[in-house]
């Protein structure tokens, strides 16, 4: 076999397992079946992927992959905390568009393990609330920012996928509690300007993008100097 066929082979094996999963969300893969929609036996399934779970753990990868490509697409709209806010959003859309892999990706856990595929997503996050850290917006470290987001989205997305119907009400209220906690909006009523800010960041389509974004720097610098 040649390297390219080996590849090849390995590829229509993951995409087998992949079409198995996404038609059938929660149930167990059959090896079998997937070793015949692609026309091979199990002995070049194990040799490829050494056991069933070295098989998930490459469907996992591909769910990512597939994930990632989707937020690699998204354009910033130049505003972190509006940028966590769409992440979110397609957070959610993912999940509730491929239950099969999501439930994969963040449903079925080993303790002490994370893909790779997980960690650049996590990393993602983690440069967004960053940057919301070094504009004075979070009133708590960056990390744990990332991390309540991460948790209270996939605990959401998995909700909306156990009970097989999208909530969209919930999910933005949900959201919205989520950023004002990281954001300390909840208990910072007596700051204007971080009100304002997190207000303006909430409603771009009320001045329009570049206003919006224009209004939260005016008003982080008046921030800066206490005014």
């Amino acid at each position: 076999m040649t390297g390219l066929a080996t590849s090849d082979t390995r590829r229509r094996l993951i995409a087998a397992a992949a079409d198995l999963v996404s038609a059938a969300p929660g149930e167990e893969v059959s090896l079998r079946a997937i070793c015949d929609a692609v026309g091979v036996k199990l002995p070049t399934l194990y040799h490829f992927f050494g056991s069933k779970q070295g098989l998930v753990d490459a469907v996992i990868e591909h769910g990512f992959d597939l994930y990632l490509d989707e937020k690699s697409a998204m354009e910033s709209t130049g505003d972190p905390i509006q940028d966590i806010r769409a992440g979110w959003d397609a957070h959610v859309a993912f999940g509730l568009t491929n239950p099969g892999f999501y439930t994969l990706m963040y449903g079925k856990i080993r303790p002490g393990y994370s893909p790779v595929a997980q960690s650049r997503a996590n990393e993602i996050l983690q440069a967004i609330t960053a940057r919301a850290a070094e504009q004075g917006r979070l009133a708590v470290p960056s990390e744990q920012a990332a991390a309540h987001v991460l948790a209270t989205n996939i605990g959401l997305t998995l909700r909306q996928i156990i009970m097989a119907t999208p909530d969209p009400t919930l999910a933005a209220a949900v959201r919205e509690g989520t950023i004002a906690a990281i954001t300390g909006t909840n208990t910072q009523a007596t700051n204007p300007f971080a009100v304002a800010i997190e207000r303006a960041a909430s409603r771009p389509e009320v001045l329009g993008q570049t206003q919006t974004q224009l209004l939260i720097e005016w008003l982080t610098k008046l921030a800066e100097q206490n005014l």
